[in-house]
């Protein structure tokens, strides 16, 4: 017969393998009936253990309870139920009311809020405004609309909320000497900024940005939003620019150039907002992967604007406002900023990353930048080793240059004594050919001859324009250097109290006129019609009064000045042997053509 064991008989190691598979089986489907049975949701309760459950780093570190259990009912349950992705929250990191934190050396008072970790007052010592008081860089009607300095701007309009309205916890606040330090941190939800500012002896200071979302990084330009606390009349809204250094080249961008949210990618060495005098200068430390954007915006400044005396209208005035911020395309922005004035000599000893290009070219002399900028630096050096007074400088420059012009004027005047000399002959010429039309080729003939009377006596066509070419461009040399220096802005001379404004009491344009017509009154000019030298007699220095009547007083001392010396050079010209010969010729030739007696020409006087 067959043998039965015992169930319950311990003996055999079978049984008990047999035992353990049936209660692995059993609990495995129990547990089965718990994963495959309907859950119900729970309400929701936003304690801190659930926002630990859902940061990945949560995730990965540990399991619930039920999954440590067994691998194949987490595997089942995987495959029935998606996970929703994952929400990034960080540790809240705000301040509970609003702070200040001013940062001071010898050439500044930065005052920051932390809201928005912003600039809220940029004071620049050793300049001031037009009421005398400590100029402040930031042009508070426009940072009150479009943001402050070093605030931060994203793509992303709420976004862009957050960072600027946010009360950000500073590392320091009252006030810091420097060197120092200034971090301001943020963070909420799922937003971590972290902003840090060192600051030196000097203009610079440096910032290292960082803003994080979902723990990943989020490209957040740092701004100068738009204009400078210096504007205040029309000029000075239009001298409003964007500086760029790419590749070595330094361009420069109006507002009509501009373009609102504008971005402009690397090589940047350094990219710029400015005006006529100052400027905010980002210089990142890795240029290559540097990004530069752009803002312009509009603004009623009819309130603060000084209107010209030909501004009739008491109505709105839109002027363009210029920003610009820089970013790393990593996210991480790491860049040094200047902000100051652009004067030549700290401009030219700051220079971009990377032993790159100075900042020097940010300083835009204009379409006469070859001479006006020379012209700028002898000017410069004379006011330093010479007269410590800018009128007193521009009146020894202008000495200078007319010293230097005065062998070209004599020899203007011999030149012109041998033209009057051969004018009867070459009034034989033109008479001879008198008949032919202007497009007849014997006219060729006609200045082929006058020519080679000319050569052959020595007579240089274009002697007589010699000192006009050298003067008229340092004139207008002049005219675009003198407003463009912070050196000369508030510059006094007597009852001048800015050179670069014009006269208030316009004692200067009555000058230029009495002096101009001088010059046209002393000096002979050989071969022009008695007519023609009485008109320029008067409409040129009606036309310089008018000039300088609006411009700025700086130039008109200049033009002035030269006038003076040309007058007297040409009184002393007058009493040789070459000026009584000159003039005797002049009044000879005079009379003939015009058949009148002696002194009809206005020129050439004792």
């Amino acid at each position: 017969m067959a043998e039965f064991r015992n169930p319950n008989q311990q003996g055999g190691g079978g049984d008990n393998k047999s035992f353990m598979v049936m209660m692995l089986a059993v609990l495995a489907v129990l547990l089965g009936m718990q994963f495959f049975a309907p859950k119900k949701t729970p309400p929701p309760a936003p304690s801190p253990a659930a926002s630990t459950e859902s940061h990945p780093a949560t995730q990965s570190g540990s399991q619930p309870a039920a999954q440590t259990e067994t691998p194949a009912a987490t595997t089942n349950a995987a495959s029935t139920a998606p996970a929703a992705p994952a929400k990034v929250t960080v540790p809240v990191v705000q301040a509970t009311a609003a702070s200040t934190t001013v940062v001071e050396n010898e050439l500044y008072r930065i005052t920051f809020s932390n809201k928005g970790g912003q600039v809220t007052s940029w004071i620049l010592k050793n300049y001031k405004d037009n009421d005398g008081k400590p100029l402040d860089l930031v042009h508070q009607q426009a940072a009150a609309k479009f943001g402050y300095p070093l605030s931060l701007r994203t793509s992303d309009a709420a976004l862009n909320t957050t960072l600027t309205d946010a009360l950000y916890v500073p590392s320091a606040t009252g006030a810091l000497a420097v060197p120092a330090k200034l971090t301001f941190k943020y963070s909420s939800g799922n937003v971590e900024v972290t902003k840090t500012f060192s600051f030196d002896e000097t203009y610079m200071l440096h910032a290292d940005v960082e803003v994080r979302r979902e723990g990943s990084p989020v490209r957040a330009y740092l701004m100068w939003p738009g204009g400078f606390g210096d504007q205040y009349d029309t000029y000075s809204y239009a001298s409003a620019q964007i500086d760029t250094n790419i590749d070595g080249k330094t361009d420069h961008y109006s507002a009509k150039k501009t373009t609102n949210d504008g971005v402009i990618g690397g090589p940047i060495a350094w990219g710029a907002s400015s005006d006529g005098f100052f400027a905010a200068v980002f210089l990142p430390d890795s240029p290559d992967s540097a990004v530069l954007n752009t803002i312009k915006n509009e603004l009623d400044v009819g309130k603060t604007i000084k209107r010209s005396s030909f501004s009739m209208s008491k109505g709105a005035v839109n002027e363009a406002m210029l920003g610009a911020g820089i970013a790393d395309t990593s996210g991480h922005t790491l860049t040094r900023i200047f902000v100051g004035p652009k004067a030549i000599s700290i401009l030219k000893k700051i220079h971009a990353a990377n032993n790159g290009p100075n900042i020097e070219s940010l300083l835009d002399f204009g379409f006469f930048s070859v001479i006006a900028k020379p012209l700028f630096i002898v000017l410069q050096y004379i006011h330093t080793h010479m007269a410590s007074n800018w009128g007193w400088a521009i009146i020894l420059l202008t000495l200078f240059i007319n010293v230097l012009i005065l062998p070209f004027r004599i020899q203007t005047m011999k030149n012109g004594l041998k033209m009057q000399r051969i004018q009867p002959q070459m009034n034989d010429i033109k008479a001879k050919y008198k008949k032919y039309k202007a497009t007849d080729p014997k006219r060729n003939e006609m200045n082929a001859e006058i020519m080679k009377l000319q050569k052959d006596n020595g007579v240089n066509m274009f002697g007589g324009c010699i000192p006009t070419l050298i003067t008229l461009p340092l004139i207008y040399a002049f005219y675009e250097m003198l407003p463009r220096v912070v050196e000369l802005r508030h510059a006094h001379w007597y009852w001048l109290t800015d050179l670069q404004a014009p006269d208030p009491l316009h004692i200067l344009p009555i000058v230029m006129v009495i002096s101009q017509f001088l010059v046209q009154f002393y000096t002979p000019s050989p071969g022009v019609d008695a007519q023609q030298q009485k008109m320029m007699a008067f409409v040129m220095p009606a036309i310089t009064g008018w000039f300088t009547w609006y411009y700025g007083s700086g130039l008109a001392l200049y033009w002035a000045v030269g006038n003076f010396i040309s007058i007297i050079q040409q009184l002393v010209m007058n009493q040789t042997s070459l000026g009584k010969e000159m003039r005797a010729v002049a009044a000879k030739r005079s009379r003939r053509k015009a058949g009148l007696g002696a002194g009809t020409t206005i020129q050439g006087r004792r």
